[in-house]
């Protein structure tokens, strides 16, 4: 009852801190990915709860667990690590792109055929978030000082996001610059063997003409 409890406090805490909530199922060593565009040099955060679908078989509860693996946009492995049922999982971010996050069962032999799992994650970025259980053993100025901090960083992963997007954009205006280029250049060239070979027959045609005693 007490673990039942505490997983419940532990999902709802997700719930309060971070805003970005998903939840998908998994089957028994089955992966599952998702796709996140992170800008560079960012420290994410992630939260996540894997419980059965039958509430009912709570009692194999304890041996659920989940492998966590992280790759980079270049599919190289950020990092991976198993968890139990429940957990924290941070990394940075080396390049601005999207980064895929696996999960994947890991559960015990005594949790086998225990059915589908329902896995809460949350997900958050930026350099810091903002503990709620130990705000409240904190005066009002080190919540005010926490507030800020969580606000500037906020920020400071919207001016990332920002920056992000215009690189993005700058790539694909040369990219469309440069097929423009191309395209004209083709049809100059298309254009200048048309004429040559419009020329060529002229000449055939007058040479053959002039051979034939036609003119």
């Amino acid at each position: 009852m007490r673990m039942g409890l505490r997983g419940i406090g532990f999902l709802l805490q997700c719930y309060l801190v971070l805003t970005a909530a998903m939840y998908f199922d998994l089957g028994e060593q089955e992966e599952k990915c998702i796709i996140e565009e992170i800008p560079e040099d960012m420290l994410v955060t992630g939260y996540f709860l894997l419980e059965p679908w039958d509430f009912r078989s709570g009692a194999n509860s304890a041996h659920l667990g989940v492998t966590v693996t992280v790759r980079d946009p270049n599919h190289e492995v950020l990092m991976t690590k198993r968890y139990g049922k429940n957990g924290k999982f941070t990394f940075t971010s080396h390049a601005s792109s999207q980064h895929l996050l696996c999960f994947q069962t890991n559960s015990t032999r005594f949790s086998v055929f225990a059915g589908e799992r329902l896995l809460h994650l949350d997900v958050q970025m930026g350099e810091h978030s903002i503990d709620r259980s130990a705000e409240r053993t904190k005066d009002n100025l080190q919540m005010m000082e926490s507030s800020l901090s969580h606000l500037i960083d906020q920020m400071t992963y919207i001016t990332r996001q920002q920056e992000y997007q215009r690189e993005k954009e700058e790539m694909f205006r040369q990219i469309s610059e440069d097929t423009n280029s191309n395209v004209l250049w083709w049809a100059v060239v298309q254009t200048s063997i048309l004429l040559s070979v419009g020329f060529w027959q002229m000449k055939r045609l007058k040479d053959f003409f002039i051979a034939k005693k036609l003119v």
